[in-house]
């Protein structure tokens, strides 16, 4: 944002505050990186002395099916009530004010980065304790008054995801085969609690004491809380820990943890069939934020990366299917092409590109344009591998396809559905897992290591 309407910006968010009864002067306004659905900001209030806050508004083009900013803002300071820890809630609009609506809070000190938190001996106390934490803050999110929060949406998880699914024009038969598991498999379902909806590392700030903050509400609903603790465990949110609770401890540990400080005692499959539907429900948000850059409603280079993501849950949720272990890693694929233009190939253009952005740009950038230039390089990544491979994947992908007996993605998909396979699911699973490896052998090789 240019430095004008940075300023403009300011002035808004100082008139938004006085509006709550607190004045001074927005200094350091500065947009944090990340953020697929949303801007974060952040900033100080000088009146005397400076006070550290963030702003989180709601980045145009997107549509927001949860409580909205001001039922985020109500459900947080019910948490609070609850101790559950949470940044404190200074203000909220819903749009008159900064131009689309929005949530201001006391900016925490700690982290949020998993990666750091998984791996940096800083963090090894809060380690320790984030799991047993994580389960006391969900036991008492689900005792939260629903009434606090009218806007709050209920509905069945499982026919939504089958109405995004039936929505989208791209033919994902893992998806398929995960969602006929899940509708032959349903638990019973008790109670109807307020569901965070995106309980998970990255949402979490976390000090040296361990849980600090439970962060972003934006998908808070109404519906089974064991949701939330089967999110908690999906693999995505690991980021390559092989502890399946958030990367931080076991599930038993979770379950464990969630029933000392309250919540109801969960059946472990219940959980599994959870954590199946959160892979599947994840993996279709990647293929939703891809369009929203794809229909140009908000170009941007994490929005087009994260729709490469969508193969890594398609590989996880064939994965926790029944049928046994997927393959793990084969021998490399070749990476040799040629090129009728000469040298350098597509390739080795892209290479070059890559280097310079991972060499040069990421280097003299920091904050935001750090963060897309790595995202950047890794999109590039990308592209060279599917430049060397795609012959003979695709060439492959034909011939599983035909050997049963559909013509394309789109056909073996609505079989699917429709139930009409349902007598060799374990074939069509391992036929649908040489596609998906093949996907991902471009999209992020890493992801079919053993956790």
């Amino acid at each position: 944002m240019p430095a004008g309407r940075d300023d403009e910006l300011a002035a808004r968010i100082e008139e938004l505050l006085r509006a709550h009864a607190l004045t001074g002067r927005v200094e350091g306004l500065r947009r944090l990186s990340g953020g697929a659905s949303r801007e974060t900001w952040s900033l100080d209030l000088v009146d005397g002395a400076s006070r550290g806050l963030i702003l989180q508004r709601i980045r145009p083009g997107t549509v927001s099916g949860g409580p909205g900013m001001t039922g985020e803002a109500a459900l947080m300071r019910a948490a609070a009530q609850l101790g559950v820890p949470v940044p404190t809630v200074l203000a909220d609009d819903d749009g008159g004010v900064v131009g689309s609506p929005c949530i201001v809070t006391e900016r925490l000190e700690g982290e949020t980065i998993a990666r750091k938190l998984l791996r940096d001996e800083e963090w090894a106390t809060a380690r320790q304790r984030l799991v047993r934490q994580a389960g006391e803050a969900l036991a008492a999110i689900h005792r939260i008054d629903p009434g606090v929060a009218p806007s709050l949406k209920g509905g069945d998880q499982l026919e939504q995801l089958r109405q995004m699914l039936d929505g989208f024009d791209q033919p994902l038969p893992a998806f398929e085969l995960g969602l006929r598991w899940l509708e032959a498999h349903r638990p019973p379902s008790p109670r109807t609690t307020v569901v965070h909806g995106d309980f998970r590392l990255g949402n979490l700030f976390v000090d040296h004491e361990g849980l600090a903050g439970v962060l972003d509400w934006e998908l808070a609903h109404l519906g089974d809380p064991v949701e939330d603790l089967g999110w908690y465990c999906v693999r995505a949110w690991r980021f390559g820990s092989p502890l399946p609770a958030g990367g931080m401890g076991t599930r038993e540990e979770l379950l464990d943890a969630y029933a000392a400080a309250g919540g109801d005692p969960v059946d472990p499959e219940a959980l599994r069939w959870w954590e199946l539907l959160g892979t599947v429900k994840w993996g279709l948000i990647c293929v939703l934020q891809a369009q929203v850059h794809l229909s140009g409603a908000s170009r941007s280079v994490e929005l087009a990366a994260i729709g490469r993501r969508v193969c890594e849950n398609e590989w996880d949720v064939l994965g926790l299917l029944p049928g046994g272990p997927l393959p793990g890693p084969g021998e490399p694929a070749s990476m040799e092409d040629v090129d009728l233009y000469g040298r350098p190939t597509a390739r080795e253009l892209v290479e070059a590109v890559r280097e310079w952005i991972d060499h040069d740009v990421r280097a003299a950038t920091e904050g935001r344009v750090a963060f897309h230039a790595r995202v950047a390089v890794n999109a590039l990544a990308m592209v060279e591998r599917q430049l060397a491979l795609a012959p003979a994947h695709e060439a492959a992908h034909r011939a599983g396809l035909l050997a049963l007996g559909h013509a394309d993605d789109a056909s073996l998909a609505r079989a699917i559905a429709s139930g009409a396979e349902d007598h060799r699911l374990d074939v069509l699973r391992a036929t649908v897992a040489g596609s998906v490896r093949a996907k991902l052998e471009v999209a992020n090789p890493r992801w079919l290591e053993p956790d």
